[in-house]
């Protein structure tokens, strides 16, 4: 692929070996930066950032500042979180486009990308309708219908429904089967259903 055209991906983990695996793994398709803290993804984020897979803890700047800083800054770019922290109520409130717990493969890693890719093209109303809808499949896996009794939960189902008949106009504007497929795909990347790897990149 032409690296002056390829799609950028930015890779943000302090965890130095794993951030270089993502990035080998990501290398032959985007052309991919690295950052091995939260101040580094600062610095590094700009108005060429596609998609930014990004850690929650790291010690000097959580992934949840350099989120929310993105989103300050009107980035036009996708962010995962790809963490080892179990999603929580609190993800209500957080602006990020997909929520994957580690350990993930090479082929999660590929997919949340050409996903999130895919989403930049998307109306406002309807990139903001898959984050809703993210959010409360990663809930529903984390909390089953436990998850529905949290005031959070209530307001997440809230606005997915204000939001159902806007995007429903929406989605007529491109192929309703497409939009359908994504909103499975979310559904099977909260619950997960590929094998775990170890940060050697074999599976456990």
């Amino acid at each position: 692929m032409d690296r002056e055209t390829s799609p950028v991906v930015l890779v943000v983990d302090d965890e130095r070996d794993l951030a270089d695996l993502f990035t080998a793994w990501l290398s032959d398709d985007y052309t991919v930066r690295t950052a091995y803290s939260g101040q580094e993804a600062l610095d590094a984020l700009d108005d060429e950032i596609d998609v930014v897979l990004l850690d929650r803890r790291m010690p000097d700047l959580s992934g949840d500042a350099v989120l929310t800083e993105a989103r300050e800054r009107d980035l036009d770019c996708r962010v995962a979180m790809v963490t080892a922290v179990d999603p929580d109520f609190d993800i209500v409130e957080m602006g990020f486009d997909a929520y994957l717990t580690k350990p993930v493969t090479n082929d999660d890693l590929h997919d949340v990308v050409e996903t999130l890719l895919t989403r930049k093209h998307h109306d406002t109303a309807v990139q903001q309708y898959f984050q809703l809808v993210t959010k409360r499949a990663a809930l529903d896996a984390q909390y089953g219908d436990d998850a529905a009794a949290d005031p959070k939960y209530e307001a997440l189902q809230a606005e997915i429904d204000s939001l159902e008949r806007e995007v429903d106009e929406l989605a007529s504007k491109f192929d309703e089967d497409d939009f359908e497929v994504e909103l499975r795909r979310i559904e099977q990347d909260a619950v997960g259903d590929g094998p775990d790897v170890d940060s050697n990149g074999g599976d456990v």
